[in-house]
């Protein structure tokens, strides 16, 4: 399975390392990971923030948070704001992974903090399971987007059977609570082998890097293989890919060159000011309208949203079945992608048809 997304063999700014993180069912990048030369500060975390922000556009940015940052409040998390602001992006289209411990008397202040940047837009995850100094119960009460799983841990699970089973039962457990799972550091075939058997969908390693071509192949699983387990009524939360989002107001001009940016990218939503989805760009319909003769002198310069059609938004405790329901209502847009939104009417991303509809077959 090839992605088609083309990245440079070693993608760097900087002293800024840059990693993609591969959906393992569709080979597709779904987010960038970005280490700094020196991490573990907030200096460190908003130097890495403004390298980085100028990669793959539109593709989310995974970056380290330092727990003490957080538990910091307001004043200690300020540089972390401004340089998003510099940067050009927007809380969304960050994911921020929290990493180190915290005594008991911090545990409260570190909750609000975290409660304090989801309300902003922040995705939030939880790093280092298996090994970091972090309480298992963090998972419920921080009830991140996102839990990674310890890289010194996925380094030993083909030797060692114990560390196998504790990364699986973690990763279990993340499910469980409604986060997605990444698996890090993945080297070898028989690991992916390993995360794949957990319903582990998100990875990222040296052996999911860009060759030569840019392109990033990810090895296809046998039949025995596939997880053995059988799932009973799957949400669309299970199924959730990161949205590539635009303001509202964001110009036809601006909506071809995100998805000129990322072959990937299907859908673009147009978001209002507080990340609810208003409309949707199909990929197909949209660069068909651009591309036509006189599009781009017809449509560039003028809302995008003349070209956009309303969004179709499931909420995301929505069983899979019942979203296909919802997507059968249109005849025209069958096929066109979900956006999945949280309690409060915001964006969280999207799902596919694709995925939702080969789900289904396996389950039958």
């Amino acid at each position: 399975m090839a992605s088609r997304t083309h990245l440079s063999p070693a993608s760097a700014a900087g002293a800024v390392n840059i990693t993609p993180i591969v959906d393992l069912d569709t080979g597709g990048v779904i987010a960038l990971q970005a280490v700094g030369e020196h991490h573990g500060t907030i200096a460190s975390l908003t130097e890495t923030l403004l390298r980085a922000a100028g990669s793959e556009l539109l593709l989310p940015l995974v970056i380290g948070l330092p727990t003490e940052t957080v538990i910091g409040g307001p004043a200690a998390l300020a540089p972390l704001h401004e340089a998003l602001r510099m940067s050009g992006r927007r809380p969304r289209e960050v994911i921020l992974v929290l990493r180190g411990g915290f005594s008991g008397t911090e545990r409260r202040p570190l909750i609000t903090g975290l409660d304090g940047l989801r309300a902003i837009g922040y995705l939030i995850a939880v790093g280092d399971l298996g090994t970091g100094h972090i309480p298992m119960d963090l998972l419920t009460d921080a009830a991140p987007y996102l839990a990674v799983l310890s890289p010194d841990l996925m380094a030993r699970i083909t030797q060692d059977p114990r560390r196998a089973a504790l990364a699986e039962a973690l990763a279990r457990l993340a499910r469980d609570v409604g986060a997605h799972v990444l698996a890090p550091g993945v080297t070898q075939e028989a690991q992916l082998t390993a995360v794949r058997s957990w319903g582990v969908r998100l990875a990222q390693g040296p052996l999911l890097t860009p060759g030569p071509s840019g392109r990033i192949r990810v090895p296809l699983p046998s039949v025995e293989e596939e997880p053995a387990r059988i799932l009973h009524g799957p949400r669309v939360q299970e199924f959730l890919l990161p949205a590539a989002t635009l303001p509202y107001e964001a110009t036809a001009e601006e909506a071809a060159g995100a998805f000129g940016g990322e072959p990937s990218i299907t859908s673009v939503i147009l978001v209002d000011e507080y990340q609810r989805p208003k409309a949707s760009l199909d990929r197909s319909r949209f660069l068909l309208s651009i591309a036509g003769r006189f599009g781009h002198a017809l449509h560039g310069k003028k809302p995008a949203a003349r070209l956009a059609e309303p969004a179709r938004t499931v909420p995301k405790t929505t069983s899979a079945i019942a979203a296909m329901q919802v997507a059968g209502r249109d005849a025209d847009r069958v096929y066109d992608d979900l956006v999945v939104v949280d309690e409060f009417g915001r964006c969280m991303g999207i799902v596919r048809m694709s995925d939702l509809i080969r789900q289904m077959a396996v389950e039958r």
